[in-house]
């Protein structure tokens, strides 16, 4: 974790920071000395981060889907040091089979579209030695039946970083690949089941717990720190890629 002090007078803008690991990356980059601005659809959810945030936070509730709006938050933002976006709705699993074209299209909307409009809009205004950080997760490299849009969506994402991180160069862009991470887009199993998910899941690891969201902040930190590190897609995952399908 970056110390105190890391990125004094520098913004954050966190799209995704009203809850999880968003909300663990703006607490984080508060700490080390940023003022931080967090973003997500719900102005209930912003009011109760900014609760628990320090003074030098503010909030913005914005639909992520609406380019206008992406583009009124950041004219209102100015400039800025780094993007971190981790915003994203549940995906169910669902076969493809099983699944309107019209849905699926949606299930993109913020994962993705949403991506690509807050760094359309963020990316003129980041001063130089500023980053973008964007967020893609294991699904990309080893997706589980009924998770192929899922597994599309964040393979996409990587790509779209080294993609970024040429057009966009010298500005940095990276990403999180993240696994299994305990966060509230986990609340809608039901407790019993939830803790049974989170066992299995750790036994699929080589360090033996599931991710918890102040450690993909920290990685947030070191890819916004790092000025030497760019079109790097970064893997937290307790080492569950290199434990093969047991």
């Amino acid at each position: 974790m970056s110390g105190a002090g890391t990125f004094s007078g520098q913004r954050v803008v966190v799209i995704g920071g009203s809850s999880g690991m968003g909300l663990a990356t703006a607490r984080a980059a508060a700490a080390a000395g940023a003022a931080v601005t967090i973003a997500s659809s719900s102005q209930a959810r912003i009011d109760a981060a900014l609760a628990e945030l320090p003074d030098t936070c503010d909030g913005a509730a914005v639909d992520i889907r609406d380019e206008a709006a992406v583009a009124d938050l950041f004219a209102r933002v100015g400039g800025l040091d780094h993007l971190v976006y981790t915003a994203g709705d549940a995906v169910r699993p669902q076969p493809l089979a099983d699944l309107p074209l019209d849905e699926a299209r949606k299930l993109l909307d913020v994962r993705f579209w949403g991506t690509v409009a807050a760094v359309k809009h963020a990316a003129p205004r980041i001063r130089p030695g500023g980053s973008i950080v964007l967020t893609s997760g294991t699904v990309a490299v080893r997706p589980v039946p009924g998770a192929a849009l899922a597994a599309g969506s964040a393979a996409a994402m990587e790509g779209l970083t080294r993609g970024l991180a040429a057009e966009l160069a010298p500005l940095r862009v990276n990403a999180v690949r993240a696994g299994a991470v305990r966060t509230p887009l986990w609340d809608p199993v039901p407790e019993p089941q939830r803790t049974a998910l989170f066992a299995s899941l750790a036994d699929r690891t080589l360090t033996g717990a599931i991710g918890e969201a102040d450690e993909i902040a920290a990685a947030h930190l070191y890819l916004m720190g790092n000025r030497f590190v760019t079109g790097t897609v970064l893997t937290v995952d307790g080492g569950a890629l290199l434990t093969g399908a047991r």
